[in-house]
């Protein structure tokens, strides 16, 4: 266990009005692509409001763990329940490898020197990046792999999204939805509620391994600062969807994937 990273920070001292703000406008940007914003929180929480880099990514998996919360309900109302019900082979067959990777990424993320976590969270802001500017500028197929493949390609692909999912505090639906796609043959809509329903269990397998790291206690130190940017979140989340569409995707994705390359460029410099 790497006892520099458990040291519980200062409580944060941020006007409301400023962390409510700071989540709101991540919220947006998520929801102006259909997204809860968390790639984009988390350099938030290290640059603007001073966090370590474990503390930021234990706050962040919370934050994400009440957008997906409160996604859930509306996702599920937008496709007919029986519909997603129909393809629960899908999601289990993709939960058999994220909840592992999610306790296994929490695991090595509790155990880095937080110098390497640091480079660790470049690395994967530019994958992130790069999924943004695929995801949205690509029509996928499906690759139509055999029966004797699908599965355990999708508990691999499951593990390895459980695992980003987990040190980077997100829910992976970035990831997810197209590898539903491309593996499975769903169409967009009905990926996207099967992506909360993965991401919804795969995020509580990680917060309980964090759970069990001193470092957890950055959230009881910082509860109101939470709960603020939580509200934030939802809410700035709620208005980018009501925003969704209003922005081409031309315009909006490379910017939205030059703020998190400019992010990863700031981290990384991070002392």
């Amino acid at each position: 266990m790497n006892t520099e990273q458990n040291l519980v920070p200062p409580r944060a001292t941020h006007s409301a009005p400023v962390v409510f703000g700071a989540g709101a406008a991540i919220g947006v940007l998520g929801g102006m692509i259909g997204l809860g914003g968390a790639e984009f929180r988390l350099p938030l929480l290290i640059s603007l409001f001073g966090f370590a880099a474990l503390s930021a990514v234990i706050l962040n998996k919370a934050m994400s763990l009440v957008v997906v919360l409160t996604a859930l309900p509306a996702r599920l109302a937008a496709i007919p329940a029986a519909d997603v019900a129909a393809r629960w082979p899908v999601a289990v067959n993709l939960l058999a490898g994220s909840l592992l990777g999610a306790w296994a990424g929490a695991s090595w993320a509790v155990r880095m020197r937080s110098a390497t976590l640091y480079k660790v969270l470049v690395a994967l802001m530019v994958f992130m990046a790069a999924a943004l500017v695929v995801t949205h500028t690509t029509t996928f197929g499906t690759l139509d792999p055999p029966p004797w493949a699908q599965v355990p390609a999708g508990v691999v692909a499951g593990f390895g999204i459980g695992v980003v999912a987990a040190i980077m505090g997100v829910a992976g639906g970035e990831l997810l939805i197209p590898t539903i796609v491309l593996l499975f043959g769903e169409n967009i809509k009905t990926a996207g509620s099967l992506s909360l329903l993965v991401s919804l269990p795969t995020m509580l397998v990680a917060f309980a391994r964090y759970s069990r790291d001193g470092s957890f206690a950055v959230l009881g130190a910082n509860r109101r600062f939470a709960l603020v940017l939580a509200a934030g979140s939802v809410a700035g989340a709620v208005l980018g969807g009501l925003l969704l569409g209003v922005f081409p995707d031309a315009v909006l994705i490379p910017v939205l994937a030059v703020i998190l390359l400019v992010s990863a460029y700031k981290l990384a410099r991070h002392d």
